[in-house]
């Protein structure tokens, strides 16, 4: 699937699952399940609960995606 088909949008995580899994509650109020991408895995980047995130999502399963981008916690 080409990068341009894919669902961007923000949320917060609300809880942190064993093997790098997460609970996300997205700016809508959905809550889905997300795991981390590539380069944060690589660079060891911690992402803890309250984070402020961005994702990517399939247009075809709007209930998993994928963290690309870890902000600061408020």
């Amino acid at each position: 699937m080409p990068k341009s088909d894919c669902i961007e949008t923000e949320g917060v995580v609300t809880e942190v699952l064993r093997n790098a899994k997460f609970k996300v509650r997205l700016t809508n109020g959905h809550i889905i399940d997300a795991y981390i991408s590539g380069k944060l895995r690589m660079n060891y980047i911690k992402i803890l609960e309250g984070d402020h995130v961005k994702l990517e999502m399939s247009p075809y399963d709007l209930t998993k995606g994928r963290i690309t981008w870890r902000g600061k916690q408020n």
